[in-house]
Formats: C-alpha cells, sequence, structure tokens
C-alpha cells in the first residue's frame, strides 16, 4: 500500500502495460485486486493511451473490468473525466487541443499531402488519415517504420508545431504542446497531485513523453516494454519488470511500496 495517506496519481498505458490482447485474463485479478486498495486509499486512476475513447470503453469491457479510471488520456492528447457513470470532456484543454491540432494541420495541409506522396513513392506501407491525423501510417515491419519516421522527424524539423507519435508499426501527426506527458500534467494541476506524487507505467514509444522524472517521480515499465523505453525508465530511478504486461506494472507498484 502507498507509504502515505495522502492522495497520489497512477498513471498507466493501456496496451503493453496493463491488457494483453492474447492473455487468458486481459488484464490480471491480481492488478485489480492491488487497484483496489490504492484507490480507497485515495490514489486517482488514470489510463493514458493512444486509442480513441469508444475503443478503450470496448476493450475493459470485453476485459470484465470491475470499474473504470478516474480519468482517461485518449490519443495521447484528449482528457475525459469519470462522473457520473459517463466520462466527461475536461475543459477547457480539449476544446484547445482540438483547435489547436486544426490550425496546425491546416497550415501545413500541402506539405502534408506532399509528405504523404513521398513516403507513398518510397515505401509499399498504408496511408490514410482519419479525425486525429491527416497523416497515419502503418508500416510493414518495425524497420521499415525506422525508416519511415525518419522522414516524418525530418518534416517536423521544418513543421515545429507538428510531432511524431509511433507506437510499434503505427505513426501519426500530433501538435507538439499535447502528449501523454502534458495531458498527465493538466490532471496534475486539475487534481492538485504533484509529480513527486505520481507513477507512470508505459511500455512503448509514445510513452516516453509521461516517463520522466520531471512528470512522475516513480517509473516503471513491464518486461515486455522496448529497450529504449526500458533505458529511459532506469536513467530515472525508475523499475523494469521481470513480469509482461499487468503483472509486470503490479511488480513495479509493490516494489515502489504502492
Amino acid at each position: 500500500m502507498p507509504t502515505t495517506s495522502l492522495p497520489r496519481i497512477l498513471s498507466t498505458d493501456f496496451d503493453g502495460t496493463i491488457h494483453e490482447d492474447f492473455g487468458h485474463s486481459p488484464i490480471p485479478t491480481a492488478f485489480w485486486d492491488r487497484l483496489q486498495l490504492l484507490r480507497t486509499a485515495g490514489v486517482v486512476w488514470v489510463i493514458n493511451t493512444g486509442r480513441d475513447l469508444t475503443s478503450l470503453m470496448e476493450s475493459m469491457g470485453r476485459a470484465h473490468s470491475p470499474f473504470m479510471p478516474d480519468y482517461v488520456v485518449a490519443v495521447e492528447r484528449e482528457i475525459y473525466r469519470h462522473s457520473g457513470g459517463h466520462f466527461e470532456p475536461v475543459e477547457p484543454w480539449n476544446t484547445r487541443c482540438h483547435a489547436d491540432h486544426r490550425e496546425a494541420f491546416q497550415r501545413h495541409a500541402a506539405s502534408i499531402r506532399q509528405l504523404m506522396q513521398t513516403i507513398e513513392q518510397e515505401h509499399d506501407a498504408t496511408l490514410y488519415d482519419d479525425v486525429w491525423s491527416p497523416l497515419c501510417v502503418i508500416a510493414r515491419s518495425n524497420r521499415q517504420m525506422d525508416e519511415i519516421q525518419v522522414i516524418l522527424e525530418v518534416f517536423c524539423q521544418q513543421a515545429k508545431e507538428l510531432a511524431v507519435v509511433r507506437n510499434d508499426v503505427y505513426v501519426r501527426l500530433s501538435h507538439r504542446h499535447y502528449s501523454k506527458g502534458t495531458a498527465l500534467q493538466e490532471i496534475q494541476l486539475l487534481t492538485g497531485i504533484p509529480p513527486e506524487r505520481t507513477l507512470a507505467a508505459g511500455d512503448h514509444l509514445n510513452d516516453l513523453s509521461m516517463l520522466r522524472p520531471e512528470i512522475a517521480r516513480y517509473l516503471v515499465t513491464p518486461a515486455n516494454g522496448i529497450s529504449v523505453i526500458q533505458k529511459q525508465v532506469r536513467a530515472g530511478g525508475g523499475y523494469v519488470a521481470s513480469e509482461n504486461a499487468g503483472l509486470g506494472t503490479l511488480e513495479g507498484l509493490v516494489h515502489f511500496g504502492w
């Protein structure tokens, strides 16, 4: 259990950090049991994910989740608060977030179209746009995505408002000021809970922005965390677990006395 009775924040990624699609139990019962104790002690739980809110709720339903998080950060930037059995957008954050993305994407629309053509000419990846990004890419392999990411990073050096958000073989463009890390900072402001009383857990590239000591004092990655994540967590004084996904995150909570 926590070493203090004061409320704290637990920010967890979803896929690969607490949830496994093909696991016998997608989210381990032992994780739920520990989380219930933490919530009773006043800990605020945030799911900080690259999924949209609908997709997250569907997967939590299939995992037979006994309760919902206090906050959700969806698509690495939108913030929702659980209230009265539903999730409501946190304002003015979400409105400002949507406006900033719309303006940045419109400003660079012509360059983004040209960028898509360049990627299509050089790689046989799948490109598309959706409501969150005018450029999304699914590569055929991580090696191919490494090459595509270089192209995107060079582009973002010129389009300075934009950033590359990658998870495995998937990537999209986002506004540089909105990430899992900055969204978690906003929740810290809303709750009055500082980074010193925050634990963050993640396993992949889109978690890097929140797995930093200035964002969360306690850092955890399960054993399946990719090498760059493990390196950053260790450098920040965090814990790399021996178990995968939910059991690994649980191992980290226990390690830090949570």
